[in-house]
């Protein structure tokens, strides 16, 4: 009976994998957890966003990682549905392809700039190239790694990575900087581009993470102090998700540098490595036994 009990788990975990879903792993939610929000295209965007930017951004993104996707034998694809008002995001794969589904309902929210829409699709990018923690499905790995791993990766590596090229130093410089965000960076980092880009991609993570926070408001200053006793591989709470974007963006580890599927600990900042700042928040991440 165990026997037969096996077979069938990691039957349905063989068949998740030829065509599942993440942000959950059965498609039942994205980006944000399932919600009744709809934004259409013929309403007016309070943030600004038009379709043309909207294109703009994924382009950059696919610039970047299509190539990176396609050394592991993959395709990857997004999905571009602007005129569908649904506020989220998803991720799936069927076979070698890869795919990133974003909506112009989630792109048109006043909380999202266009720097937050970057980061939600380098948060989706995330659940296919960000390596362990992964979701687990009857107890195996699945292919997607895990909501908080997403955001860390996608604030960490994948951000930093698309916008390398920019006068960040310039374009922060016409932004409202969050003080704890300035002090932070500027302690972390040494040059002034890396300060830059640090304060660039903590502050893209504030409205996505008041937006997951319900609208409530969540703070730089106010670290949700909570301690799990083993990884969630499900949404964190917005404050928990904005402290995880804002460590990606503290971790000085190279963005170049590859995360691994199996081996949680690779080109992440560790604590096992005396990293005061830059890692992985214990609202949701428990770090290995050593």
């Amino acid at each position: 009976m165990l026997n037969m009990l096996k077979n069938a788990a990691l039957g349905c975990a063989l068949l998740a994998s030829v065509n599942s879903f993440s942000c959950d792993i059965d498609g039942k939610t994205g980006f944000m957890p399932e919600n009744d929000m709809y934004i259409s295209a013929d309403q007016k965007a309070d943030n600004g966003m038009t379709k043309e930017t909207f294109n703009e951004i994924i382009d950059r993104a696919l610039e970047v990682y299509k190539p990176v996707v396609a050394e592991k034998g993959a395709n990857l694809v997004v999905v571009r549905n602007w005129d569908d008002g649904t506020v989220n995001a998803y991720a799936n794969q069927s076979g070698k392809t890869w795919n990133v589904h974003m909506f112009g309902g989630l792109a048109r929210h006043e909380l999202v700039s266009n720097d937050g829409f970057a980061l939600v699709i380098c948060h989706e990018l995330g659940h296919h190239l960000a390596g362990a923690p992964k979701v687990t499905r009857f107890f195996f790995p699945s292919w997607a790694s895990n909501e908080g791993q997403s955001d860390y990766w996608a604030s960490m590596k994948c951000f930093k990575r698309i916008y390398e090229s920019d006068d960040n130093e310039s374009i922060v410089s016409n932004m409202n900087i969050d003080s704890e965000v300035a002090k932070k960076c500027e302690a972390t980092y040494s040059s002034s581009s890396d300060v830059a880009m640090c304060k660039r991609v903590s502050q893209a993570a504030k409205g996505l993470a008041q937006l997951l926070n319900g609208g409530r408001e969540v703070s730089f200053t106010t670290p949700d102090t909570s301690v799990v006793s083993k990884t969630d591989h499900k949404h964190p709470r917005g404050q928990c998700r904005l402290d995880t974007y804002f460590q990606g963006a503290l971790c000085i580890k190279d963005y170049n540098e590859e995360t691994s599927n199996s081996d949680q600990t690779a080109g992440v900042c560790n604590r096992s490595e005396n990293f005061d700042v830059g890692t992985r928040p214990l609202c949701w991440f428990k770090p290995s036994a050593r």
